[in-house]
């Protein structure tokens, strides 16, 4: 399943801080609108990596159940 992010609102936050750190401003205000946008924003990318997190971590552990079988053989090895 495929869950598409518009993560404009992330860009837009990091280029408002790249901006105000080279113009040497002391702080960034942001309205409620564009506040709420952000943390929407974040919240989504946040659940969209724990979703992914979790579909990886149970890809493996369903394969854990298998016998692995490891050989050496020390041939002229002293």
């Amino acid at each position: 399943m495929q869950n598409n992010i518009n993560t404009y609102p992330v860009q837009q936050f990091i280029e408002q801080v790249k901006i105000a750190d080279m113009t040497q401003q002391r702080e960034i205000k942001l309205d409620i609108k564009t506040a709420k946008t952000l943390a929407f924003t974040l919240g989504e990318m946040a659940a969209k990596l724990n979703q992914d997190y979790e579909a990886f971590i149970s890809k493996f552990s369903d394969s854990s159940n298998q016998n692995i079988e490891v050989r050496m053989e020390g041939g002229k090895f002293r």
